[in-house]
């Protein structure tokens, strides 16, 4: 193992806890906009309160993992970059609405991927590019214009705020976030009834857990040269397709292991459940309402820092504040996507 390449070790971390996501997504229908639609029109909260199980699990595992010294989390870019409340809120609404749009997140749409949806594909690749395009290409200077994210000068989070107002100890806000959220999963009776998405949402949850636990493990190894790390779907997939097309010209990341695991796991989960076909887009309007979802998830994304999975779920293990303001944003703009679709929206 000590041979090999520090990027490789961080690629083998996010192999793994990506093969786990795409399984749990495939084999326990962990989903965003699948959980709201089922629960807004649907009137199905199961998927929706799966999300409490996947963040108990998560917030515990990655907390208490930090107090014991094998998360670093004032490593991760949640802790060292200012938080900008407006960046979340307004890349969050932007995310959320291109979703709906688009038909699944960033996450989503590998999982489709891999169960061979090549409508996903589309979704992937567009929100990819654009992606880097507002991160290090020609929206750039207007992104960090307007939304500037400058260094962290101490620590910060929603734990260092309430242990620095109220002089209780962490362990007992962190115990308090956790039960809080598997309460409110477990309290739903039909949810309580499918043991194996309760199982799926702990491995997902899990799955966060060794990112962070694994690419720490790289940090220490590499003396920071590796960056500490969680799932995360907007960036990386421009990532994954950058070293796709120029390996020679950049080394294998954490990014990539986790990208290709998603739809490793996505593709053995739809053979065990017998759900893998083909499938493509038979009408333009379709596919051009997913194009426009994609950018905004790509540009959104970067903005706020992350995806539904990036910030929603890996942000909010390390209880940073725009873990949750972001996922609620993210939340907001798909609600008033999918109203405008279920409402009759149509493209021109």
């Amino acid at each position: 193992m000590e041979s090999l390449p520090y990027g490789a070790m961080a690629a083998l971390v996010g192999l793994v806890g990506g093969v786990v996501l795409g399984l749990a997504a495939r084999l326990g229908d962990f989903c965003t906009l699948g959980a709201l639609e089922s629960a807004i029109y649907g009137q199905d909260q199961k998927r929706l309160r799966l999300w409490g199980i996947v963040l108990g699990v998560a917030i515990l595992g990655t907390q208490f993992g930090g107090l014991a010294g094998w998360i670093d989390l004032s490593a991760t870019f949640y802790h060292t970059i200012t938080w900008n409340p407006l960046a979340s809120i307004f890349g969050g609404l932007i995310f959320g609405y291109g979703m709906a749009m688009a038909g699944n997140c960033g996450f989503g749409a590998l999982v489709r991927f891999g169960g061979g949806d090549l409508r996903s594909l589309v979704v992937v690749v567009v929100m990819g590019i654009f992606g880097f395009v507002a991160l290090s290409g020609p929206l750039a200077p207007l992104r960090t214009a307007l939304f500037p994210q400058p260094e962290a000068t101490g620590p910060q989070g929603i734990l260092h705020d309430l242990t620095g107002l109220s002089g209780l100890p962490a362990p007992i806000f962190i115990a308090v976030f956790g039960l809080a959220a598997f309460g409110w999963a477990l309290s739903h009776a039909p949810l309580r009834a499918r043991p194996d998405m309760i199982a799926w949402g702990v491995a997902a949850g899990l799955a966060v857990v060794w990112c962070l636990a694994g690419t720490t493990l790289v940090h220490d190894l590499s003396f920071g040269e590796i960056g500490v790390e969680g799932p995360s779907f907007t960036a990386p997939v421009g990532r994954t397709l950058i070293f796709l097309m120029t390996s020679t010209a950049g080394g294998i990341t954490f990014s990539v292991g986790a990208v290709v695991g998603v739809m490793a796991g996505a593709l053995l989960g739809s053979t065990i459940r017998g759900m893998f076909r083909w499938e493509a887009c038979e009408d333009p309007r379709e596919l051009g309402r997913q194009v426009g979802g994609a950018v905004m998830m790509g540009v959104g994304g970067v903005i706020a820092m992350g995806c539904s999975v990036g910030q929603g779920v890996t942000g909010l293990a390390t209880l940073a504040w725009s873990g949750p303001v972001t996922l609620a944003a993210i939340g907001l703009g798909a609600w008033l996507g999918l109203r405008q679709l279920i409402g009759g929206y149509q493209p021109d």
